[in-house]
């Protein structure tokens, strides 16, 4: 596995991505809606990887749903990166990761554009399932007995 990391700006959300193959071989996926355009956004994910999230501070967390609301999009409030956007399904969460929020993230091919608008509800969670990272934990700091999970 290749472990990379990243997070917000002010560090209040961590990420830790384990891809089964090196950076080089993933080319983050820029989705053409408003709402990812609007935050230059472009998407890495790993079926056969993990992905690990470490929220400092719940309070802080920012969740958004738009189009379809089948996808939660978090980002941070304080400094207000966009993290990336997370789909629950049957007990498993399912996550892609704003390529824009990794360190090394330049030893990623060049981005591509790809549109889902056009796909119904069940084509995207389909392709969710399918290509997004499904071993995700989502875990807070911010309690007095250690990490809980989301």
């Amino acid at each position: 596995m290749n472990r990379i990391n990243g997070g917000c700006h002010c560090g209040n959300i961590l990420v830790d991505l384990e891809l089964s193959v090196t950076p080089a071989s993933y080319a983050p996926r820029a989705c053409d809606c408003d709402f990812c355009r609007r935050h230059n956004a472009a998407y890495v994910s790993d079926p056969q990887g993990s992905v690990a999230v470490w929220i400092q501070d719940a309070g802080l967390r920012g969740s958004y749903r738009q189009g379809s609301s089948q996808a939660e999009f978090l980002s941070c409030r304080r400094c207000g990166v966009l993290i990336g956007a997370f789909y629950a399904d049957g007990g498993r969460l399912y996550a892609a990761i704003n390529a824009h929020c990794v360190r090394g993230a330049k030893n990623f091919t060049a981005q591509q554009s790809i549109s889902l608008r056009l796909l119904t509800a069940d084509e995207k969670t389909a392709r969710w399932r399918g290509s997004w990272f499904s071993h995700v934990n989502v875990l807070t700091a911010r309690y007095a007995d250690g990490l809980h999970k989301l």
